[in-house]
């Protein structure tokens, strides 16, 4: 199988963007040019060049025109791909943008330590970051909208996985790094009313204050603990009600337009909420949150409680999955007596990589069947945790195989299906597409044939 695909040029290069990201301003453009012309959608050269630092600063090598070339057939494969989701009117709401670079840039942060080493790193604020990616993300998820619209009815039977798998040159079988599956117990410290109080009391005074005449935006920049909207004055962007929390979106929705909410209270912790504007289904709303925090009394109760269990485990005295299935307050993996769930694959297995840094740090330097001893997360929320682990299982690294990987398998050989139906797809999109390609890239060996017509 040929490996310039359009799904590479879709999914790895769009997605390495901001999963690996390096100094996309390392290196500035002089004089930027129309490049490329497909539909209604351009390609500059800065588009180009920026892709190709990134591409240098993360170790690949090779022949700089043969990447711009490969770059630039990539941007053109997604901006046909653009076009044809505003000729069928796909939207992707300023929430989904908005959740995407979060979810992505928080896995940045998580791999590289803190928000703050992130900012160092790109030397801009993450407002500043966010709106750098801001509109390569809704590309992207316009882009992968118009490719489920044309190939979410593919799949593969059994027989389809066995036969790719023999069909795969040895060279392209995948390396699977070493993975591991773990159990956890969770204990959240008890907050108390106090708290809860004290951080009512903190937005009742910020809501008189605004009623005063005071501007929301400003307080919610002093004051908010939401790291993703507080330095844009706590503003979400217009959002449908589905992207919300269901006691935020109630209240959001029920707001005239100025009006402050009174304190409402989400798993993320409590708000005030004003109401920007409303279109229709979505509404754009600012908001402040504050999280109440446990006392150091309640956190070293809760840090007690699991070193007990730790050794009771230890002991033998009762099983870590049995402790986890009575005793841990995280509803997600209790169930199932601590099993982790790794939301990217929907597997239990965990590379190292994956894993939020305090867990990463603890599992290097556990074995499997050893309990941890207990130590402080944070849960999706955004709130203070603590627990303990345990490795039960550590998968060697391999090459990929049926026994083993066979999810992995099966999905690689549904993109191969889908590679060939939007292959095809393009081929046939380019004969009907107007597009132009400026005469530098006109000597591009490109992988698809049919970009540049005779009449260029």
């Amino acid at each position: 199988m040929n490996m310039k695909t359009v799904l590479r040029a879709l999914f790895l290069k769009s997605l390495m963007l901001l999963i690996f990201p390096a100094g996309i301003f390392a290196q500035e453009i002089m004089v930027d040019q129309i490049v490329g012309i497909v539909g209604d959608n351009i390609i500059l050269q800065s588009d180009i060049e920026n892709q190709y630092y990134q591409m240098q600063a993360q170790g690949y090598t090779g022949n700089a025109r043969q990447m711009k070339c490969e770059i630039f057939e990539d941007l053109l494969v997604q901006r046909l791909f653009l076009n044809q989701a505003m000729v069928d009117s796909i939207e992707v709401t300023p929430a989904e943008v908005e959740n995407e670079l979060n979810r992505r840039l928080q896995i940045f942060i998580n791999q590289i330590g803190s928000q703050e080493r992130l900012e160092e790193y790109y030397n801009k604020s993450l407002l500043e970051i966010k709106e750098t990616f801001r509109e390569v993300i809704r590309d992207q998820l316009l882009t992968q909208r118009m490719q489920a619209e044309l190939s979410n009815d593919i799949s593969v039977v059994p027989s389809e996985v066995r036969d790719y798998y023999k069909r795969l040159p040895a060279d392209s079988i995948p390396e699977i790094p070493e993975q591991y599956e773990i159990r956890q117990i969770v204990k959240n410290p008890r907050i108390s009313e106090e708290a809860i109080f004290e951080v009512k009391e903190r937005l009742l005074e910020l809501r008189e204050r605004i009623v005063q005449g005071e501007n929301f935006s400003t307080l919610a920049i002093l004051y908010s603990e939401d790291p993703g909207t507080a330095m844009k004055g706590g503003e979400l962007g217009f959002t449908s009600r589905g992207s919300l929390v269901k006691e935020f979106a109630d209240v959001a929705f029920s707001l005239k337009q100025n009006q402050v909410s009174q304190i409402v209270e989400t798993e993320f912790g409590y708000h005030i909420i004003q109401l920007i504007e409303r279109r229709g289904e979505q509404v754009n709303v600012r908001h402040i949150l504050m999280k109440p925090r446990a006392s150091e009394e309640a956190s070293q109760k809760a840090i007690a409680v699991l070193d007990s269990l730790a050794s009771r485990i230890r002991m033998d005295s009762i099983p870590f999955e049995t402790a986890a299935r009575f005793l841990s307050d995280d509803e997600d993996t209790r169930l199932s007596g601590g099993i982790m769930v790794n939301q990217s694959t929907g597997t239990t297995r965990f590379t190292l990589e994956e894993f939020d840094r305090p867990t990463r740090q603890i599992i290097q330097n556990l074995k499997p069947g050893e309990v941890s001893d207990p130590f402080e997360a944070t849960d999706e929320t955004g709130r203070k945790i603590y627990k303990i682990i345990q490795i039960t299982r550590i998968i060697p690294a391999h090459r990929a195989n049926l026994d083993l990987d066979y999810s992995l398998i099966q999905n690689m050989a549904l993109s191969e299906k889908k590679s060939r139906l939007l292959n095809q797809w393009v081929r046939d999109r380019i004969a009907e597409t107007y597009i132009r390609i400026d005469p530098s890239f006109r000597d591009c060996d490109f992988t698809i044939k049919g970009w540049i017509s005779e009449s260029q």
